[in-house]
């Protein structure tokens, strides 16, 4: 359940938007388009699948402690799931960097939430934190399928091996926090919105693993992730929005900055990959007026809006603005913290009124 009490209903939701892999597949090198159909053809079946189930009933989980419960799994090669088990908590390294890169990614995010925002785990209630590596043939993605963690290895020309950002780590299982708390709908701007949280709470993961300043943090999203026959940095720019990639096989990033660029489209869930980057961009105003380290002003604003019972799942952007102004005036009163929401807010085009 999540924190309005209605029942959380999983989604589907991936790392690579559908946009990157629909231009990929008209590419005129067939080895690359046929692996982009195949990883489109796949995720929307899974995304299909998904919406067929159930919401699921309260997590059977232990009793809330302060260290998480990881497990990680072996698909080697399959699409089965969970697949072969291979590394339990309190295991030791592994022989295989993919399981201690996926381990030590769900562990940060495990960290971030729980030393800064006192959350335990993913439903606040100790879920233990699951993965998947090594899934299928030059899958091209990572997923958040509502239980756990799945990485593909990449084909290694394009796209790397999925569990080297821990910032995308950090993304998808924040899908899982949206998941128990606000419940947004994926779909247009409540869709956007679920996007952007958790590429806010991934970057604050990485940065917070880093030691990093907002003015140190690079605000990108994946990167290292893109492979050595792109020209691009990462997925995504916080600080930027449509210039992580401009590419003649990816094509260029098209997520705009402000609402004078918002796309209105049917395709990818009216586009919630692509309008993302506008509340990330503000989040990105916020956090750097405020300065110092993101998580403790802006993320605090931010997580206390995400799970503060006031979001509704169809919440639009002028309502997620109008709950951060309110939230820092809560938290920090009518100071810096209130001024600094305003302004962001107001630059990208999105009112408080």
């Amino acid at each position: 359940m999540n924190v309005s009490g209605r029942p959380a209903h999983p989604v589907f939701c991936t790392i690579v938007p559908p946009h990157i892999l629909d231009k990929l597949s008209q590419a005129q090198d067939t080895s690359r388009s046929g692996r982009a159909r195949r990883t489109l053809e796949h995720d929307a079946l899974q995304r299909t699948r998904r919406r067929s189930f159930a919401p699921p009933g309260p997590a059977a989980t232990a009793a809330a402690g302060d260290s998480p419960r990881r497990t990680i799994y072996d698909a080697r090669h399959t699409q089965t799931l969970p697949g072969e088990k291979v590394h339990a908590e309190g295991d030791g390294p592994s022989k295989d960097a993919s399981v201690n890169r996926a381990n030590a990614g769900l562990g940060a995010t495990f960290e971030l939430y729980l030393k800064v925002y006192g959350r335990h785990s993913i439903d606040n209630a100790g879920l233990p934190l699951n993965a998947t590596v090594h899934y299928g043939r030059d899958y091209d993605n990572a997923f958040w399928d509502g239980e756990r963690m799945v990485f593909g290895d990449g084909d290694n020309d394009l796209f790397l091996d999925f569990t080297i950002p821990v910032d995308v780590i950090g993304h998808e299982l924040t899908h899982g926090v949206t998941q128990y708390t606000a419940d947004l709908q994926y779909s247009g701007q409540s869709g956007a919105l679920n996007e952007s949280v958790s590429d806010v709470f991934g970057t604050l993961i990485k940065q917070y693993a880093l030691g990093q300043s907002a003015s140190e943090a690079d605000w990108l999203i994946g990167t290292g992730l893109l492979g050595p026959n792109v020209t691009g940095r990462a997925l995504r720019s916080m600080k930027a929005p449509g210039t992580a990639y401009d590419d003649d096989v990816l094509g260029k990033d098209p997520q705009p900055a402000t609402m004078d660029g918002y796309v209105r489209t049917s395709s990818d869930d009216g586009g919630v990959h692509i309008n993302s980057g506008i509340p990330n961009h503000a989040f990105y105003l916020a956090a750097t007026e405020l300065g110092g380290h993101a998580w403790e002003k802006a993320g605090q604003v931010w997580y206390d809006v995400l799970t503060g019972g006031a979001l509704a799942p169809s919440a639009q952007f002028a309502d997620f603005a109008r709950l951060t102004v309110a939230a820092a005036r809560a938290r920090f009163g009518d100071g810096d913290e209130h001024e600094a929401m305003v302004k962001a807010w107001s630059q990208v085009g999105v009112t408080t009124a």
